[in-house]
């Protein structure tokens, strides 16, 4: 198992905030690129959104800004200042990725846009990374998740079938966002590597969502009528939903036809297996209502570890409710390696949030902490562009980087 990441070698240049860009850029970190977190002399917003904090006084950092800066450095860059913007330029040279999440248009108005970087460096690889993309009529408006969630259909198919829309809890747009800015990321460094040509990735969360409702989507797309609510319920296949227990909740997953004659002879109704209201999986979607009521009435006679544990037994998808907690406690969870401890503010002590890829040969892992703000502003300049000490103090006292 090498040593190395598997992106080792990498420089990426990351002018993202809050959470899509961040997120992208640290997966990257994980698999061994140089990630160099430009930040404003503010820094990244998510630095200020806590509680809960990790640390304490000018050390601490909210959780939220943990959740996405690991396997970075941080360079305090001041783009209203003209060395700023120089010293910027100068590191998308070195770059094979610069990562943005600003308004549409505002690289441009820094000077640090797609066409005059590609200049002095054809093989950089740049991915802007907006609420509604480069272009269209929604392009200069801004487009927080919440706004995505909303406007993509997401909350009108989310929540009980006789309440409000709803969002989901957490923010899942942003995170599909950087996913597919990574994807977009990969494939154009593979194009890059064999013809030496970068190219420009646009990203769009409204676009990322829509393209995520998959099936519900294409739902609608094939039948012509909007997509419903269903609750914990599925609009495609029964049963496939949330079930009360004597003593909690549970999810059951029958996904087909043997599956769900197996359940038959779980709940001592082997009869139903025949029957044409419940045989086949069209049949079980248009008679829901009389199912789902039916298995109710049996399943809240015995505890919920009792048909977790005989439905998994019979090969049927199923699974208790947890908390979050519980989840990330879970033995495991332990066993996924899905918890990095990370030392932080000196000797402090945390667990991160681990890496779900699994690579046998080259594995992500944990090479920096997240950063404090500006923490490496030094070193980067140093390392990248052969900065002298003179230099940087000059920089220094034009407020053009960090205090570090």
């Amino acid at each position: 198992m090498s040593k190395q990441g598997s992106l080792s070698g990498i420089r990426v240049l990351d002018f993202s905030r809050v959470l899509a860009g961040p997120l992208c850029t640290m997966m990257l970190g994980d698999l061994g690129a140089d990630v160099v977190k430009i930040e404003s002399p503010q820094g990244d917003d998510t630095r200020a959104w806590g509680p809960p904090w990790a640390g304490n006084a000018s050390d601490k950092m909210s959780a939220y800004f943990l959740s996405v800066n690991r396997n970075k450095r941080s360079l305090v860059l001041d783009l209203k200042t003209t060395h700023g913007v120089k010293l910027a330029r100068q590191l998308a040279a070195e770059a094979d990725v610069l990562v943005e999440n600003f308004k549409a248009g505002q690289m441009a108005r820094f000077g640090l846009e797609y066409e005059r970087l590609r200049v002095e460096n054809p093989r950089l690889v740049y991915a802007s990374i907006t609420g509604f993309g480069q272009s269209g009529p929604y392009r200069d408006r801004p487009g927080y998740d919440y706004v995505i969630q909303a406007m993509s259909g997401l909350m009108s198919i989310t929540g009980e079938p006789d309440g409000s829309p709803m969002k989901i809890g957490v923010a899942l747009s942003d995170v599909i966002a950087g996913l597919n800015a990574c994807i977009a990321i990969l494939a154009a460094l593979r194009h890059a590597e064999s013809t030496g040509q970068g190219q420009y990735i646009d990203i769009a969360l409204l676009d990322t969502q829509l393209a995520a409702l998959v099936n519900v989507a294409s739902n609608t797309l094939v039948s012509g009528a909007d997509s419903q609510r269903y609750g914990n319920q599925h609009p495609n296949i029964v049963p496939y939903q949330t079930f009360a227990a004597s003593d909690g909740e549970f999810v059951v997953a029958v996904g087909n036809d043997r599956q769900f004659s197996a359940l038959c002879e779980i709940i001592e109704q082997p009869a139903w297996r025949d029957d044409p209201s419940f045989a086949t999986n069209p049949a079980r979607v248009a008679n829901r209502k009389l199912l789902v009521a039916a298995l109710q009435a049996i399943f809240s006679k015995k505890p919920q570890q009792y048909w977790v544990e005989a439905l998994l037994s019979a090969g049927i998808p199923a699974g208790p409710i947890q908390t979050v907690q519980q989840a990330l406690t879970s033995q495991h969870a332990y066993d996924r390696d899905l918890r990095w401890k990370a030392n932080i503010a000196g000797d402090l002590v945390i667990d991160l949030l681990g890496s779900p890829l699994r690579l046998s040969e080259v594995p992500p892992m944990l090479r920096y902490p997240p950063p404090g703000l500006g923490e490496h502003s030094s070193l980067v300049l140093r390392e990248w562009l052969n900065t002298s000490d003179s230099e940087i103090e000059d920089y220094r006292r034009t407020g053009a980087i960090g205090t570090r």
